[in-house]
Parts: C-alpha cells; structure tokens; sequence
C-alpha cells in the first residue's frame, strides 16, 4: 500500500525577540520570555527536521502554546483576555499567497497561525510516510492518526479561534473560512484512502469498498467546490489534485460496484459499470499531466506514474476483460446505455477529526510572574 498526497507548503514568519525592555521587572518574567523565545525557535526547527516524530512535534508544541497562553487568556480561567494579548507584533506567510506576509499585533493570531503550521506538519509527516515502497501496517494507522490529528487541529482553529481575531483574515489567506474547511476535508479523504487500502488488504466485500470509495470521491468534490471562488492564479494546482483524486475514487467506486453486480449475476450492468470506471480513470490521468504542468504552489511531480495510480488501471482493465468473457459465455445480457447510479452510502470507515484543545497556561505564569510585566514602563509607539 502506498499513497501520494498533494502538499502546499508551510506557512514562514518572522523571528520574535519577546524583549520587553523596561517592562519586564522580574525574574519570573524574564525567564517566560526567554523560554517563549526559545521554544518558538525549536519548534520552527522541528516543523524541517526529517527526524521529528509526533510525539516530539506534540512535546515541543505544548511547550511553545502553554507559555504563550498567558498571553492569550487571563489566569482566573475567566473569559478575560491577558493585559498582554497586544503587546507583540507577529507575521506568517500563507500557503498558497507565497512570500507576502500578514501581520498581527495579537498573540492569537500567533496561537492560530502556529498551530496550523503543526497541522501542516501533520499533513507532512503522513504524506512521507504513506508515500514509501512498503507501508507497514502500523505505518499505516500512523498515517491515519496524523491526518485525523490535523483535521482535528484545523477544526478546532476555525471554530474556537479564529472568531475571536480582531482583524478578519483576508480573502485567499490561510485563516479565511474556505481555505481552512478545504484543509479539514482534504485530511478527511485522504485518511479514507488509508481505510480503502487496508479494506482491498483485507479483501473486505467489494460493496463497502465501492461505497467508501464514493464517499472519499464526495469528500474531494467537497473540498475542490469550496476553492471554486478563488483566484485560479494561487489555487489552481490544488484543485486539479482534487478534481483527479475525486476521478480517480469515483473510478474506484464504479470499479468495485461492477464487481458486486457480478457477484449479483448481472454482468451487463457490471460491464457498463467498469466502461465508467475506465472512463473516469482515463479523465483522472489527464489531470494528472494537467497537475504536472500547472504552476503553484505544490510538487512538481506526474502522480500518474506512481505506483498507486497504475494498480488501480490494470485493475479496472482485468476486471472489465473478465466480465466481458463471462458474458460472452454465460450471461448473454445486453450492456446499458446508462452507467448506474451510485448511491452507495458506508457504514464503516468514515473518518471523523480527532478532538483537538491547546494545553492550559504553564505553571509558570503564576500571579507575581504576571505582575512582573509592568504596561505603564511601555516605551510610547513612534507615531
């Protein structure tokens, strides 16, 4: 089993000093300051660092996000915001709108802006994983996990975070609610593709695997329909990932629904089901050439030659041979104009995010650590 994902790069910003001269009046909170510095740091080393693991991510993540949520939330568990919300400047680039920064003086624009860089690491760290020779099988649960995880991460930044932005993200921008509900499904569907694999591994009844793979195709139809209003300039190579892989899953879907109408002794109907599945995967391998030479954001890579591309060609090819040769000497039915109708619902497989919440305020930002950021011996702004 190997699988190849489509993957926008990760967001950029500029380093952050968190020196605070003048206000910063005591130990306590010199030494948050030094340890935000120092934990942002790594954890922008490890989102590059081939060797990290989640669970390294996941450490160093709540390192970074429990000192930074003194920052965000006060420390009686109110629903007051810090004193210190404002007091730092903080600039991301976005994935698809290149080496033009956004900037917020908000820490929460930071909380959000970091925490889908780990979801995008997420999204990494599945796609190389699931992208070797020979996946094991808990390979791939772990890719499953990952992209479940990041799903759950986008999520819960769109729902519990970024209404509280002051300044709304842009159109086009990474916190805009399109983007992030394109990433939420694209992690949905490719986590599905994991549980197709393993089902045809496990040579689970062609109905559920036609049925799921159905309902992946819906998913990256979904996904490619909420970037539909976007400037082609920027989006355009990702929608033709997610218009071939839904071409490619609806020819899965039609292939593994010929064979259970096979098993059902109607081989006419099954023979037009897998000329469908023919006809889509030919339209799924002309996108492919069309992904290739699409300029954006992404790979440069031809998915069509990739191994889990070709399985399902001769698939459909020895498939569709077979039918044919079993109505020629047994069924004599007559093939349908019309493909059939999919309407295939599954009952197993689906995949659901993984409930995701930041870690509470470290230990550290206790009452007199607080106290000790003096906002009165704030240098004035320069006008």
């Amino acid at each position: 089993m190997t699988h190849w994902f489509h993957r926008n790069p990760l967001k950029a910003t500029a380093p952050v000093s968190f020196n605070y001269y003048g206000v910063v009046t005591g130990p306590a909170a010199s030494k948050i300051c030094s340890d935000l510095r120092s934990s942002r740091a790594r954890l922008l080393e490890l989102f590059t660092d081939v060797s990290c693991n989640p669970e390294m991510m996941k450490t160093a993540a709540d390192s970074y996000f429990s000192l930074l949520q003194g920052f965000i939330n006060s420390l009686d568990e109110s629903s007051q915001e810090s004193k210190l919300r404002y007091i730092q400047n903080f600039k991301w680039t976005d994935t698809l709108q290149g080496q033009v920064p956004s900037a917020q003086q908000d820490a929460v624009f930071e909380l959000i802006s970091m925490g889908f860089n780990v979801a995008l690491w997420y999204t990494k760290y599945a796609s190389r994983l699931a992208g070797k020779e020979n996946v094991t099988e808990d390979e791939a649960k772990e890719v499953h996990r990952s992209l479940k995880t990041a799903a759950g991460i986008f999520k819960h930044l769109k729902e519990a975070h970024i209404p509280k932005l002051i300044t709304p993200a842009e159109k086009g921008r990474d916190l805009e609610a399109r983007l992030i509900e394109a990433y939420i499904i694209q992690c949905q569907a490719e986590a599905q593709e994991v549980t197709i694999a393993r089902a045809i591994e496990l040579k689970h009844a062609p109905g559920l695997i036609a049925a799921l793979a159905f309902e992946t195709a819906n998913f990256y139809q979904k996904a490619d329909h909420t970037l539909s209003s976007l400037e082609p300039a920027y989006s355009a190579k990702w929608r033709k990932y997610l218009l071939l892989k839904m071409c490619f899953y609806t020819a899965y879907a039609y292939c593994y629904h010929g064979q259970t109408l096979l098993a059902s002794d109607k081989c006419g109907e099954a023979i037009r089901s897998l000329q469908e599945a023919e006809k889509l995967y030919a339209k799924a391998e002309a996108l492919c050439k069309e992904y290739g030479e699409t300029k954006g954001p992404g790979p440069t890579v031809r998915p069509s030659g990739h191994l889990f591309f070709r399985k399902l060609g001769s698939l459909v090819k020895n498939t569709l041979e077979k039918c044919q040769r079993e109505n020629g000497f047994i069924y004599f039915q007559k093939v349908p104009t019309d493909a059939p109708q999919l309407e295939l619902k599954a009952n197993y497989g689906l995949v659901e995010p993984v409930p995701f919440a930041f870690p509470p305020a470290s230990a550290q930002w206790t009452p007199e650590a607080l106290a000790a950021f003096d906002l009165t011996k704030r240098p004035p702004r320069s006008p």
